[in-house]
């Protein structure tokens, strides 16, 4: 079985879709189905369950979705070492993330390659873009888009957001208890400042102070005592233990996240296997 087949396998299983994964390896679709195909008939098992919506592992497919990934990740260890890469990462990941989400494949990766120097830089989304296309950085983990045309935007996820605040129970509600509710932010380049912004104008709420605080950690707890409201993902929320929040009404509900990089910016082995990594680690943040 060749890398590349192994590749396709992968991107459908993650994506759940051979249409996306078509897009996303610059493939025809009818390429993709018929390299899941030829899987298929190799192992002699359904891999995947088709219906409307896309494609889904079968318990065969998720066992061999799982020694693919560690056929990948060992064979881009194999092409960084021997290709002698220049053994350095340098990535941007939004304030709201600090490196807590990241840190888990950074280690794995360090552990891997003792000598890899990182360098983290941390911001808004427009900030890390800014970053990106000055070239102090050379991949991003950013939530939402600001569509720089000097940037390339490869989705990998969609985060479901929540407002977090002090008193929320079940009887709450969503525009009772937004209104002249102080509003906290990381900072007025945040991406989430311009989604409450929006989302106060929009259902013509009135809002409190807009009160900048720099650090992810301290906005949750000052939110969570009362001191205001802000809007986070629903898994950060989780990892905080903040298990009383309000749900955010459509069309503000859900953003995608992205990796990103310059465009036509070639990932290193030691950046392939950084997202693969991130990818692993990222939904049990």
């Amino acid at each position: 079985m060749h890398i590349e087949d192994m590749n396709v396998f992968i991107s459908v299983a993650e994506l759940k879709s051979m249409s996306a994964a078509a897009i996303k390896l610059n493939h025809l679709q009818s390429n993709i189905s018929a390299k899941i195909k030829k899987i298929e008939t190799h192992y002699n098992n359904e891999l995947f369950i088709r219906n409307s919506k896309g494609v889904k592992l079968t318990k065969k497919g998720e066992e061999l979705y799982h020694q693919y990934k560690k056929i990948i990740l060992l064979w881009e260890q194999t092409e960084n070492q021997m290709k002698y890469h220049d053994k350095s990462l340098r990535i941007g990941t939004m304030v709201s993330f600090g490196g807590k989400q990241i840190s888990a494949a950074l280690n794995d990766l360090s552990k891997a390659h003792p000598d890899l120097n990182v360098t983290l830089k941390t911001g808004s989304t427009e900030e890390i873009d800014q970053l990106l296309t000055e070239g102090q950085i050379d991949i991003g983990v950013t939530i939402g888009s600001f569509n720089n045309k000097h940037i390339n935007y490869e989705k990998s996820g969609t985060e479901e957001m929540v407002i977090i605040g002090g008193n929320i129970s079940q009887e709450t509600t969503f525009n009772k208890y937004l209104f002249q509710k102080n509003v906290l932010i990381l900072s007025e380049k945040c991406l989430y400042h311009s989604i409450l912004r929006n989302i106060y104008d929009t259902l013509n709420i009135k809002s409190g102070d807009f009160i900048e605080i720099g650090d992810p950690e301290t906005l949750i707890q000052f939110a969570s005592i009362g001191m205001g409201i802000t809007l986070i993902p629903k898994r950060i929320a989780s990892y905080y233990n903040v298990d009383s929040y309000l749900e955010v009404p459509k069309p503000f509900k859900y953003m995608d996240s992205y990796y990103t990089r310059r465009l036509n910016y070639e990932l290193s082995p030691i950046e392939k296997q950084f997202f693969e990594l991130n990818n692993k680690y990222i939904f049990s943040f």
